[in-house]
């Protein structure tokens, strides 16, 4: 009995020590940002929501359904080894590339405003890109970790990713969605740079993929209309500059404190997607400067933090943690800095969401997951290589 008591007494202190691990300021930041998120999902989409559903708060009781299936698999994420990732980093690939093939078959994929960018299964519109963004870093961590001395030395080691990478966002673009493969593409290449690429290869495929993708935009009549209408949106304010004009009223109409949540104007139908791509703009005119500044200074804390726990990971001998860590940290960094440029008028229009504050149910679950892979990455650097991971009915070992 004794030793029985002992046994359950010795579980519990382990249980404790093993909870003090996760990093709960990352964790409250996450949360921060998601109630943040469905807050202005609820103000910015009240209007457009009573008009098509009758339902003032159609958006927001869907988000706030996509944050808890989210925060359900980040649980499991959290739960779950870094090796089994590791293992199955290859197989997940190829079935995101059957994803974004399936996306584009007629019958198969769902068009929305042009796009082919959905799957159709029962009630779920599962977004491809989206998922691609997640498999991608698993995939680009592990083949730094199998082929790292490879992509540091010879051509063919650095080659064979790009043409991989290459091959996803040439899908991508015929959905058409260029600003995912924009940040896809600056994703791996930033993390090949940690990788170790020599720094001349680097800047000469940075320059040869940017001179792509510039190319791509200006062949593109419409791409190259939102190039020149994102230079002077107030040459042609009621057409082709509308948007970002309108985005533009709102951040003047912001302040310093906001007019109040609820007390935009610009939401009311006069700025498009305003609780989707330009939900910051929203955020601003509402909540103001003071209230922008909080969002930035949360995603700066969080990429921030990512890029710590990979140094981490690096100096524990964990390269598969520490370049997904990084690939996570680039990630969700890009992903903000451009949609928050976009809405402020100093970056072209790329129709990319806010992670965790915009309404996108793909999204929201995507960097649900992602940022549980963090969690999981900062645990793991805590346990002792020899220990065996805590994780009920597997033997894994870090």
């Amino acid at each position: 009995m004794k030793r029985s008591q002992a046994s359950v007494l010795e579980q519990g202190i382990r249980r404790r020590r093993e909870g003090q691990h996760y990093d709960w300021f990352l964790i409250g930041t996450c949360l921060a940002l998601i109630g943040l998120g469905l807050v202005m999902v609820a103000s910015s989409s009240v209007s457009v929501a009573d008009r098509l559903y009758h339902a003032p708060l159609h958006y927001f009781w869907r988000q706030a359904f996509s944050a808890a299936v989210g925060l359900l698999l980040a649980w499991g994420v959290v739960k779950t080894p870094l090796s089994v990732w590791r293992r199955l980093s290859a197989v997940l690939l190829a079935g995101g590339v059957v994803l974004l093939i399936a996306v584009l078959i007629p019958g198969i994929g769902r068009e929305v405003n042009g796009s082919m960018r959905w799957v159709h299964i029962g009630p779920v519109n599962i977004q491809a890109s989206e998922i691609m963004k997640l498999l991608i870093l698993v995939y680009m961590a592990g083949y730094l970790v199998r082929h790292g001395e490879a992509v540091c030395t010879s051509f063919s080691g650095f080659i064979r990713p790009i043409i991989v990478v290459t091959l996803i966002a040439g899908l991508l673009l015929l959905e058409p969605d260029y600003g995912a493969s924009v940040v896809i593409f600056a994703t791996v290449l930033g993390m090949l740079f940690m990788g170790g690429v020599p720094l001349t290869r680097f800047f000469a495929w940075m320059l040869a993929a940017s001179v792509t993708l510039v190319s791509l935009a200006v062949l593109s009549p419409y791409r190259l209309q939102r190039l020149t209408s994102f230079l002077d949106p107030w040459r042609d304010p009621f057409n082709t500059g509308f948007q970002l004009t309108q985005a533009l009223i709102a951040f003047g109409r912001g302040d310093w404190f906001g007019a109040g949540l609820g007390g935009s104007v610009q939401k009311m139908f006069y700025l498009p997607e305003a609780h989707t791509d330009f939900i910051f703009a929203v955020t601003a005119e509402e909540l103001g400067l003071v209230g922008v500044t909080v969002i930035i200074l949360l995603f700066l804390f969080l990429v921030w933090r990512a890029f710590v726990i990979a140094r981490l990971a690096q100096e524990e001998g964990k390269p598969f943690a520490a370049y997904l860590a990084y690939g996570i940290g680039l990630l969700i960094g890009l992903q903000a800095f451009i949609n928050i440029g976009v809405n402020m008028g100093v970056l072209p229009t790329k129709g990319l969401t806010l992670p965790l504050i915009s309404y996108g149910n793909n999204s929201m679950v995507i960097c649900c997951v992602l940022l549980a892979l963090l969690v999981r990455i900062e645990y793991e650097n805590h346990l002792p290589d020899d220990r065996p991971i805590p994780v009920a009915g597997a033997r894994y070992a870090v």
